[in-house]
């Protein structure tokens, strides 16, 4: 900052001081409104049942009693809605009172005044509520701070667009209300604001981003004209962060019509879920629904079949010691993820119309009810010409009616006798309970012994058969894998070599009979699922965020398209990080009317030197872009020996604690190897083993999977045996884990055996290193 910037420093700081000041009288005001709504709710819930009238003895009072119960509760509801609003204005003005804003924009409309625009993380106005002292970075006009320098300028409202000039544009780092410094800049958010924000440690959370949002990632932000936008962003460039500012910036902009429940976000694993939890929070926001698709699956495919997780099916492809295996499940893994298997599956429905629908038999205590034959005779008596799903619903009503029929004759028989000889009372009281559900008797009036016995015998068997009608309402009683089998005894598809389809045959079946499923099989089990009993679509869901895109495959997103119909989306990816076999090229694929692609080349998490060697790890790497943060060059530390590298990664680690790095991540290829380095470690030092299963990222040392770092960064990593990384298939996920590091990154190996990657790399891009292991304590 220039001496010249003295006097703007110390008008600035003055109206920083006379803002937070007026949200501090603001803070007061709702404390004091919040004490007494607090107040309100205590009183209500204390007297609720004093407030109401009960009485049940004549008709009117009961409905008199259930009006008066409805006007307590609706009180009660207003007083809690209006101070969950009051919590969370407060906690919105905490944040502001600490660094009310970030930016500043002079805009000059055409026939106005100038007008100093000041940008903060959400809105703040005088006492009059006529002059913002503070406009959210989301407002139409903030969008000029992100999108232009000094000039000519516009943004959008409702109405069209409104024109002017830039007079100003300043940035802001502000700390505990105090100015520390001020740039005035061009285009871009400036490079010394980036600087202070990316120089930090990495944080467990996912941060916010909008006091540095770049040119770029507000245009993925903003956008809001097509169904389908795509994000192809390299390693480090902000697409997940500014996908979480668009959810921000999508609940301000449609306000009245969507909530935070009606977006869905498909993240890698649940760690990530943990690790961005902060970001919406942090703007005032709630979270949106967050799943991975692995979780969706598993509901979907159901109880009755195990489910093959992906890092499961990638520790295969990756262990050394199943090669022999992991040849065949590449040619079912590619096969299976096609949509030329999709349309095999809906060719197999087809033939389903007319006949080959295979059911279970419904039976209880050795008695059958309805066999299979019959429920496949009685689903093709229906219409032919109506749809599988309609014809399934039909056939579930006829069992449900038949079912009571059947209910009726069992109560008539000798062991409800014996059942109902051994009833405790509880028993008696629920078989009472459900009686007065049930009918309009008099609390108080039982029935005589033939009502009560006739009440008791339904109670017994209606109990017993509860299982039966659970199975017939969930459809249970169509035989799903007998015809998810059946498609693999069809004839060889094109698209494979005899013997290819064979094993892939054999396997499956061998496997469904086990009761187990690959995770290639899920999505067109699932798929095949609901063909049969109707798709599961969901129209709650408006918008649909999918991060790591790239490793979904073309079968998956076909089925989440057909899942959510009607839902905008947002793709995230990076193609150079494809890690699974399946690999997903919907971010290469052509554009049409309804997809808008945003590509990101600029790398900001990690520093010049190590985006400088990392580029050339990917296939495409010329493309991208490092931001001129420097560093020190990445580091590979070669060994006499592999048995020494538990020594030399300890080492490193206490080199890099000295530094007072947040987080270290020791960055393994398998859940294998993380778990021999881990029972190594641990013996010396306090260390963190993360699983596919770890819900929350903390601060320290993380032993880690490759696959499972995926969307986080630490601020060293240190990449352990990497001259294990040799085949395309482990290309993307070498650069995955090299492209997680902030600050630093070293990579150990052994000695003259540098893997096929890192020798295609500029030697003046990284150091070579030879170390004698010396044990630190």
């Amino acid at each position: 900052m220039t001496e010249n910037k003295s006097d703007e420093v110390l008008q600035e700081q003055k109206r920083i001081n006379h803002v937070i000041s007026e949200i501090g009288e603001k803070i007061n005001k709702i404390k004091k409104n919040s004490q007494l709504i607090s107040g309100d709710v205590g009183q209500l819930r204390k007297t609720f049942w004093e407030d109401v009238t009960v009485n049940f003895d004549e008709a009117d009072d009961v409905l008199e009693t259930f009006t008066s119960i409805k006007q307590q509760a609706e009180l009660l509801g207003e007083r809690e809605r209006s101070y969950g609003q009051i919590h969370k204005q407060l906690n919105t003005l905490n944040k502001l009172k600490y660094s009310p804003y970030f930016g500043r924009i002079d805009f000059k409309e055409n026939g106005e005044e100038t007008e100093a625009i000041y940008i903060g993380i959400a809105s703040f106005m005088d006492k009059e509520e006529q002059n913002f002292y503070i406009y959210d970075w989301r407002a139409p006009i903030s969008s000029i701070y992100y999108d232009y320098s000094k000039g000519p300028a516009k943004y959008e409202i409702p109405e069209g667009a409104v024109e002017g000039e830039l007079v100003l544009k300043r940035q802001f780092i502000i700390r505990n209300g105090k100015v520390i410094s001020l740039f005035d800049t061009g285009v871009t958010i400036g490079d010394e604001l980036l600087l202070e924000v990316l120089g930090n440690q990495a944080s467990t959370m996912m941060k916010s981003i909008v006091a540095t949002i770049q040119k770029e990632q507000n245009k993925i932000i903003r956008n809001d004209s097509k169904k389908i936008l795509v994000v192809q962003g390299v390693a480090g460039s902000g697409k997940t962060s500014a996908a979480l500012q668009r959810v921000a910036y999508l609940l301000y902009r449609h306000r009245k019509t969507l909530t935070a429940d009606n977006i869905m976000l498909f993240s890698p694993n649940p760690l990530f879920n943990s690790y961005v939890s902060t970001v919406l929070p942090e703007l005032g926001e709630e979270n949106m629904q967050q799943s991975t698709f692995l979780e969706y699956l598993v509901n979907r495919v159901g109880k009755g079949l195990e489910v093959e997780d992906p890092f499961s099916q990638l520790e295969i492809l990756l262990d050394a010691e199943q090669q022999e295996k992991a040849s065949f499940r590449l040619k079912s893994i590619e096969y299976k993820s096609s949509l030329a298997f999709k349309e095999k599956i809906e060719e197999e429905i087809h033939r389903f119309s007319t006949n080959g629908i295979i059911f279970k038999t419904i039976a209880f205590g050795g008695k059958v009810f309805f066999s299979k034959e019959e429920l496949a005779r009685k689903f093709y008596e229906f219409d032919a010409t109506s749809s599988i799903p309609n014809r399934m619903e039909l056939l579930k009503e006829w069992i449900q009616k038949e079912m009571k029929k059947h209910a009726k004759q069992e109560r008539k028989q000798v062991w409800v006798d014996e059942e109902m000889d051994l009833l405790d009372k509880e028993d008696y009281l629920k078989a009472y309970k459900l009686t007065q559900k049930k009918s309009n008797k008099k609390i108080g009036e039982f029935a005589q012994y033939e009502e009560e016995e006739k009440i008791l015998r339904r109670f017994i068997v209606n109990r017993r058969f509860k299982g039966i009608y659970k199975f017939i309402k969930n459809l249970e009683f169509i035989n799903y894998i007998a015809m998810y089998k059946g498609i693999f005894m069809e004839e060889r598809p094109k698209e494979l070599p005899i013997d290819a389809w064979e094993t892939i045959c054999v396997k499956t079946m061998e496997h469904l009979k086990h009761k187990k499923i690959w995770n290639e099989d899920a999505t067109p089990f699932a798929y095949f699922k609901d063909r049969l009993e109707g798709k599961k679509s969901n129209t709650g869901i408006k918008q649909v965020f999918i991060d790591e895109a790239q490793d979904y495959s073309p079968f998956q997103m076909a089925y989440i398209k057909e899942l959510y119909p009607y839902s905008r989306m947002t793709l995230l990816g990076d193609v150079n990080q494809a890690i699974y076999a399946h690999a997903n090229n919907e971010l290469k694929e052509e554009d049409h009317k309804e997809i808008e692609r945003i590509v990101l080349t600029k790398s900001y998490r990690s520093t010049q030197e190590i985006v400088e060697f990392t580029k050339e790890i990917a296939a495409n790497g010329d493309i991208i872009e490092p931001f001129n943060r420097h560093g020190e060059k990445p580091v590979i530390v070669e060994v006499e020996d592999l048995n020494l590298l538990p020594g030399v990664a300890l080492n490193r680690i206490c080199t890099l604690k000295k530094k007072k790095y947040q987080t270290i991540a020791l960055i393994c290829k398998t859940k294998k190897e993380s778990e021999q380095v881990y029972q190594y470690l641990k013996k010396h030092i306090e260390v963190r083993l993360i699983e596919k299963g770890t819900i929350s990222y903390e601060k320290g040392i993380s032993v880690i999977p490759a696959y499972l770092a995926k969307g986080i960064e630490f601020d060293a990593v240190i990449l352990y045996n990497s001259s294990i990384y040799n085949t395309e298939l482990e290309r993307e996920l070498f650069y995955t884990a090299c492209t997680r590091a902030m600050h630093e990154l070293i990579l150990l190996t052994k000695k003259n055996q540098l893997n096929m990657f890192i020798k295609g790399i500029n030697p003046q891009t990284y150091m070579l290193q030879i170390e004698e292991v010396k044990i630190e304590k």
